[in-house]
């Protein structure tokens, strides 16, 4: 279960270097605390691991989107920068995809069905 939370946290990171870089310190905290919810030991907190961690990976898609735009208005190239920020886009996918296993599900029980 750790070295399937690694890439999460590290991904969690990154993103928060990202929103630091413009001065967005709520989502800062709101990126470097998120990770944490995989102690909680219940579905609800792994299912929202998961889907801030895909929110992580469209924060990339469009920031790619938007900075490839912005060099080739200027003229700069553009290449390296897809490649960077298409690497942190699939760190992000990888990230949950690997909370998705049999093995980290089973530890993270689903609610009690009420009849």
């Amino acid at each position: 279960m750790i070295l399937r939370s690694i890439p999460v946290f590290l991904s969690a990171l990154l993103l928060a270097a990202h929103f630091l870089r413009w001065g967005d310190l709520p989502l800062v905290v709101l990126c470097l605390l998120f990770p944490f919810l995989l102690f909680v030991r219940r579905r609800w907190a792994l299912r929202s691991v998961q889907a801030l961690t895909l929110a992580g990976a469209a924060i990339w898609a469009s920031a790619t989107y938007r900075f490839v735009r912005q060099r080739m208005l200027l003229g700069e190239p553009w290449g390296r920068l897809v490649v960077i920020l298409g690497l942190l886009i699939l760190l992000s996918c990888v990230a949950a995809l690997l909370l998705n296993s049999k093995t980290v599900r089973h530890r993270y029980p689903k609610p009690a069905q009420h009849r």
